[in-house]
């Protein structure tokens, strides 16, 4: 195997591993709306660096690091519905 395949494939089990160890605390918080454990500057950070790695991986050249970018594209959406469940838990549903 050569050396780019292996990291092709590395590149791949990492985004499927983040993604099924991710998703399920994600459709938790989505499905109950409970927020009350989730720290906001914590998603804050996390859908920015996400949204950094979706920069870095489209952007790579020669060709685009399709892994990191589907990965962080699936995180990132996640913590956005998450951060504004959060926003509307924490803030607009107390008024």
């Amino acid at each position: 195997m050569e050396q780019s395949s292996f990291f092709e494939i590395c590149g791949w089990l990492a985004s499927i591993t983040m993604i099924l160890g991710y998703l399920p605390q994600a459709i938790y918080t989505i499905r109950t709306r409970d927020t009350k454990g989730i720290a906001l500057p914590t998603f804050l950070m996390m859908g920015v660096g996400g949204a950094c790695f979706m920069l870095q991986g489209i952007s790579h050249q020669p060709e685009p690091l399709w892994a990191l970018f589907i990965t962080n594209l699936i995180t990132t959406t996640c913590c956005i519905i998450i951060f504004g469940i959060k926003i509307y838990n924490d803030y607009i549903k107390k008024k």
